[in-house]
């Protein structure tokens, strides 16, 4: 039995759809099974509620081989940390509980992120309690998704520029939320592997934002530029768009250690995936766009 969480997210979805109609059943955890497809409903066997719900976390790892775990974003938390940490013991508990044999978990890229880095160091502090469980376990570390990109279509139509937190040559890694998918479900189908380990994911590319926007001028057809945001500011523009303090507090942490080169060693280092920066533009950005 496979358990995949967050079987709607952007990630999660991608997941279920790369292990189902193999020989594996699969369970999934979801808030609202209406939003899964019709003929992903079908499939799978649906345990409905919270990851963050300790009984429904316990219930879906029953008698569970393997999970892909991963803690879904909410801006309004009043706490990063307790945001990833609180439903991940639980995860821990009902590993240890269930015997579950492997776990594939969405964790960060980054170096010196320990502490004082946000996001970034709240997902590394979660990959550290599922290792310390002693199940055979692969944190995967992508940096950047190009998804993100798509939260700003609408400045990208309207003002012909996007907006980042990063210095317009600044080297910045990104990857394919694909990209780390298909990485997940193989380790998932895949039970020969032992031990812990961890999997960084990144594109084969090495852009700078400025070198993003030449990108995507190009695959629109329309000059598109980037505008730098000062970290303060950034911050200030997540309140306003509803996240809570400690919410937008830990993205500027994370925009200034990326900033700081959080990536850039893991970037140099890692076998890159196969979805360039180019293709996804074509791919997801471009039908996206004229939508």
């Amino acid at each position: 039995m496979l358990v995949v969480t967050t079987p709607t997210g952007q990630i999660g979805r991608q997941v279920v759809d790369r292990v189902l109609g193999t020989e594996e059943p699969v369970r999934v955890i979801v808030r609202d099974p209406g939003r899964l497809a019709p003929d992903v409903r079908e499939r799978v066997e649906v345990v409905q509620g919270s990851h963050r719900d300790r009984d429904v976390v316990m219930k879906a790892f029953t008698g569970a081989d393997a999970v892909f775990w991963l803690v879904p974003p909410d801006p309004r938390a009043e706490s990063v940390e307790d945001h990833v940490l609180d439903p991940t013991r639980s995860a821990c508990e009902a590993i240890g509980s269930h015997g579950v044999q492997r776990v594939v978990a969405v964790s960060t890229m980054g170096t010196g992120i320990e502490r004082n880095a946000g996001h970034l160091s709240a997902a590394r502090a979660g990959e550290e309690l599922l290792a310390g469980t002693g199940v055979k376990f692969r944190a995967l570390r992508p940096p950047g998704f190009m998804e993100n990109l798509l939260w700003q279509l609408d400045t990208i139509r309207n003002q012909g520029a996007f907006f980042w937190p990063h210095p317009a040559d600044h080297t910045f890694a990104l990857v394919a939320t694909r990209d780390i998918a298909a990485k997940a479900a193989a380790l998932l189908l895949d039970d020969s592997w032992t031990g812990q380990g961890a999997v960084p994911v990144v594109s084969p590319d090495s852009l700078s934002p400025a070198g993003v926007a030449r990108i995507v001028s190009e695959v629109l057809e329309r000059p598109v530029r980037f505008q730098q945001v000062p970290v303060e500011a950034y911050r200030a523009t997540m309140l306003e768009h509803g996240a809570s303090e400690a919410w937008a507090q830990g993205l500027a942490d994370m925009a200034v250690a990326q900033n700081n080169g959080a990536y850039d060693e893991e970037h140099r280092t890692t076998s890159p995936g196969p979805t360039g920066f180019r293709q996804w533009c074509e791919e997801v950005l471009r039908p996206a766009f004229l939508a």
